[in-house]
């Protein structure tokens, strides 16, 4: 029986492994990219770096097969994104000039970008949160105990509300987040994304 624990430094790999292979609006991203390390080091990497207090992992017995990570400061976050991570992967991602390009640029541009998350119609939110469970595990339950324990790790993290981004194409997503109690929050030119938000109580 799988079950929910913290996050730890030798989850890695593995985290990115999932991430990788939902990053596709739930779908398989592999080979999507130059790397495959490009989706998890935006969104996974920089969330177990600065806040692995907010990182739990579904652990099958012989590894995690899913996984929620977030933050309860979004602008705090971002700052510490651009101070922190930026500087950090500068090596393997240096910074695009001109228009992107190709996907890969597009990714890159998002990632010296930080400030996208600071949507003002979120600012009663000011947690946010990514989770993602790899197929064979889905369906099962595991995802809303992953969001429960998060909803109460960011509720002690001084965070009343939370909210997340999810391509709006991802039907199956979306079905998930209403179940759990998140409501649409109007965004104006959100373009592909829609922004869902709820407290953290239980």
């Amino acid at each position: 029986m799988p079950t929910i624990r913290p996050y730890r430094d030798s989850d890695h790999a593995a985290l990115y492994d999932i991430c990788v292979r939902t990053a596709d609006a739930g779908r398989d991203a592999r080979g999507m990219y130059r790397s495959d390390d490009l989706m998890p080091d935006l969104f996974a990497g920089p969330y177990v770096y600065l806040q692995p207090h907010l990182a739990f992992v579904l652990d099958a017995g012989d590894g995690p097969v899913g996984y929620v990570i977030g933050t309860s400061d979004t602008p705090r976050f971002v700052a510490d994104y651009r101070l922190k991570w930026i500087p950090l992967l500068a090596d393997r991602y240096p910074k695009p000039s001109g228009d992107p390009v190709t996907p890969d640029d597009v990714m890159i541009g998002l990632h010296y970008w930080p400030e996208r998350m600071l949507v003002p119609e979120v600012a009663d939110y000011p947690a946010h949160l990514h989770i993602d469970v790899l197929p064979a595990f889905q369906g099962r339950g595991y995802g809303r105990t992953l969001m429960a324990r998060m909803f109460a790790a960011l509720a002690a993290d001084g965070a009343a509300a939370v909210h997340l981004s999810m391509l709006t194409e991802n039907t199956a997503a979306r079905a998930f987040y209403d179940r759990l109690g998140f409501h649409v929050i109007d965004v104006p030119e959100a373009g592909d994304l829609t922004y869902l938000g709820r407290s953290t109580n239980p």
